[in-house]
């Protein structure tokens, strides 16, 4: 089953001409996991109207986790 988790975070300036999230994420400062694409992207959408987010100082990103996980072949 996919879930889905929708991310507000800080926007960091810019370093370095590459961004790597897994290097160096992004400060969080909500999190919401829900069980259906529509309601991460309600929730998004709220996160959107945000004074903060439309000025750019953060950004909302909705993440699918789990995907596939149920399709993977199991070899030996």
């Amino acid at each position: 089953m996919t879930r889905f988790l929708v991310v507000l975070s800080d926007v960091r300036p810019v370093e370095t001409p590459t961004r790597d999230e897994r290097a160096r994420p992004e400060r969080r400062r909500q999190v919401v996991g829900t069980s259906s694409r529509e309601a991460a992207d309600r929730i998004a959408g709220a996160f959107m109207a945000l004074g903060m987010v439309r000025a750019g100082r953060q950004r909302v990103k909705v993440i699918a986790v789990g995907r596939g996980r149920g399709n993977r072949l199991h070899r030996p």
